[in-house]
């Protein structure tokens, strides 16, 4: 008998031919009914060994009951672990098992299981199918939907990697209930980017129910993944390889990549960072005279509140400066960071040094 599934909404990332749904419910590991969206008959499950004892056989058991063929490939656990080696070791399994160009790449797990599985599919045998089934907050809102794939470079995070957009995207919100909260937390963060950047409505609609999500209340969790799938795909769907529009998405993103670089690859989550690079954002955005301080304060508080970090490590003005040199939206040598002008409308410019220098010194741990 096929379990009773709570369908939270059904999405749709218009992309022309490589358009694809976003399913977001309760308990889509267990129906068989959503098998159909993993095309052809064999399936390589990319996981690791935190996720791969808590949905692994159930996800293996919904997929052969329907029919397919699996094969599994578990990786270590942690950012640190995005790397060339990990993705070898797919290669590797795809070989030694004769996988062949219809045979889909499936992603079980986070953010980091996602970039280095959709990496893997665009590039095995020039490209196979790949289907994202993200079970941490930050994956389901964020990272399992439009198409950026990457590993990390002890020099650079995420300046690896490809444009490919998978098949389907099952986002099944009951895998929310077993995540620790620092993990939780951590998928907050783009939750709150999603509303400072574009929608000041949904940012004051978590303002009134942070505490619900913070508990983990289903309609809660719910509504956040969907909104924050609706913007995010809207944006990808007007700037699908990140030409001018979809590098608003990196709000924070340019001081939170400086910090994991910084402190070590999984010293802090990349949640963890970016909810902290917000806050330096923000704190920018004021002095370049694009914010109310107010607002300001406004995601100073909702960051805290979503259990996040709002100082920043001490790095030292020199090395920060090194680390947001290396960054995708840098051009001709110049940093360039996405500011809010005002909350809810973002903007990507260079600034001052003098100003960045400010927001260093004034954000970060003394």
């Amino acid at each position: 008998m096929t379990p009773a599934t709570d369908i939270f909404a059904e999405l749709n990332v218009a992309l022309e031919d490589r358009s694809y749904p976003i399913v977001i419910g309760r308990r889509l590991l267990e129906n068989s009914d959503f098998a159909r969206l993993v095309p052809g008959k064999r399936v390589a499950i990319v996981t690791n060994t935190v996720v791969a004892p808590l949905y692994l056989a159930t996800l293996t058991a919904m997929l052969e009951g329907a029919g397919k063929r699996c094969i599994a490939i578990v990786l270590p656990d942690g950012e640190e672990e995005k790397n060339v080696d990990n993705l070898m070791r797919i290669f590797d399994t795809l070989l030694q098992n004769k996988c062949d160009r219809k045979t889909t790449l499936l992603a079980l797990g986070g953010g980091v299981i996602g970039d280095m599985t959709g990496f893997a599919a665009a590039t095995y045998m020039r490209g196979v199918p790949f289907v994202q089934v993200p079970t941490t907050l930050l994956a389901q809102v964020d990272s399992s939907v439009g198409g950026k794939t990457a590993i990390n470079h002890p020099l650079g995070k995420n300046m690896i990697g490809a444009f490919y957009q998978p098949q389907s995207v099952l986002a099944d919100t009951a895998t929310l209930m077993s995540l620790p909260l620092r993990e939780l937390s951590a998928g907050l963060a783009e939750v709150i980017k999603h509303g400072a950047i574009i929608d000041a409505e949904f940012f004051r609609w978590q303002e009134d129910h942070m505490p619900e999500l913070m508990a983990r209340d289903d309609q809660a969790l719910a509504y956040a993944i969907r909104r924050s799938c609706e913007i995010k795909a809207d944006v990808v769907r007007q700037d699908e390889r990140e030409g001018g529009l979809r590098a608003i998405l990196n709000f924070g993103h340019t001081f939170g990549h400086a910090i994991e670089a910084g402190l070590g690859y999984g010293e802090w989550l990349h949640g963890e960072a970016v909810g902290c690079g917000m806050v330096m954002a923000a704190d920018l955005s004021v002095r370049m005279g694009y914010l109310e301080p107010a607002d300001r304060e406004r995601i100073v508080a909702l960051v805290r509140a979503a259990g996040l970090p709002i100082v920043a490590p001490d790095l030292g003005v020199h090395r920060w400066l090194e680390l947001m040199e290396v960054d995708k939206k840098n051009e001709d040598g110049k940093i360039r960071f996405i500011l809010l002008k005002p909350l809810g409308s973002a903007t990507m410019t260079g600034v001052p040094s003098d100003l960045l220098e400010a927001t260093l010194k004034a954000c970060v741990v003394h």
